[in-house]
């Protein structure tokens, strides 16, 4: 009996980098025999994580972090990983994967501890590259000598996005009206994109005949604070903010039709459903869409043509704010 190739993909960060990296576990599959896909994320990105069929098993790090460095060496040894892909740098993890004897330990040559703890360096940079985050993830696979020049509307089939929980909260299923065209509105960030701004999606939600749209305001109950006034200055809109776990909130997307936001988790999870999600960007490097943009089969982004090196010094962009209402709008009425 062939015993199973093991691999560990890392990858620590937030939800959206989360959502770009699985489609790594797909091509896996596909591309190296046998192989046993395991995925080292945060318990706030669990619930995304195991949403792919093309991931075996989850390995939460916040957990492993509990334990005594010794009692993370022999935890990790226990899997008998072949390889692990360290997409995510974290010196950390690196350390431990070299502790723990992994056969096959993959990174980055432009992290400099990588040439320590890693023995299969891979030339790639993020900074300078004109690549999508998801093709660059892809370009560690190069190791087991398989195609990794993928375009990005190849992508899409290789998230997986099967094991969708099934939507159990009465109160706002309830409220879903099936005659209408359900709309999430997602207008803060948490600080990981520049936002487009609430007086935008004001404007909006007073652009979207309610005999035709159904919108929602999502976001944590933190941004619900924050959206407190908007929230009451739009009461057509059904607030969501910090009332659904992240697995009710995955399956609430999976329910409705468009999801509008930043360059933010939500968005990406949409467009992975194979929901319309439209992306509001700012022409800014690195977070521009060429590196950002949603991927699926009905993702759309809007980014303005213009120079955007004034707004890098703030917060606040003028140039995604100037992102026009109508636009939006074109885009959830298109085909």
């Amino acid at each position: 009996m062939q015993t199973s190739v093991n691999i560990l993909i890392s990858r620590t960060d937030s939800i959206g980098d989360v959502v770009l990296t699985l489609p790594m576990a797909g091509i896996i599959k596909q591309s190296v025999p046998n192989s046993k896909v395991y995925f080292l994320g945060r318990t706030y990105t669990k619930a995304v994580i195991e949403l792919s069929e093309f991931v075996d098993e989850f390995i939460n790090y916040d957990e492993l972090l509990k334990k005594q460095k010794h009692e993370q060496i022999e935890f990790i040894k226990t899997f008998h990983f072949n390889t692990i892909l360290h997409v995510f740098p974290v010196k950390h993890i690196a350390n431990i994967a070299q502790a723990a004897r992994i056969e096959n330990r993959v990174g980055t040559k432009n992290r400099f501890y990588h040439w320590f703890n890693c023995n299969k360096l891979i030339k790639l940079s993020r900074k300078n590259s004109e690549l999508h985050e998801a093709q660059l993830n892809i370009k560690l696979l190069s190791f087991f000598n398989i195609h990794t020049n993928y375009n990005l509307n190849e992508l899409d089939k290789y998230y997986g996005f099967v094991n969708v929980w099934p939507f159990a909260n009465e109160l706002f299923l309830n409220k879903l009206d099936k005659n209408k065209i359900k709309i999430i509105l997602h207008p803060k960030s948490k600080g990981s994109a520049r936002e487009w701004g609430l007086n935008n999606f004001s404007k909006l939600i007073k652009q979207l005949p309610e005999n035709k749209y159904q919108v929602f305001i999502s976001g944590t109950k933190e941004d619900g604070m924050l959206l407190e006034n908007f929230i009451k200055e739009n009461p057509t809109a059904i607030d969501l903010t910090g009332k659904l776990t992240l697995n009710e909130f995955i399956s609430f997307i999976n329910l409705c039709d468009v999801l509008i936001a930043a360059s933010t988790g939500p968005l990406h999870i949409a467009a992975a459903l194979g929901k319309k999600a439209i992306g509001l960007f700012a022409p800014m490097r690195p977070i521009h869409p060429g590196r950002w943009a949603p991927i699926g089969k009905n993702a759309h982004f809007l980014v303005i043509d213009k120079s955007c090196e004034d707004c890098r010094k703030g917060g606040k962009c003028a140039c995604i704010e100037a992102i026009e209402v109508q636009k939006v709008v074109n885009l959830i009425e298109s085909k």
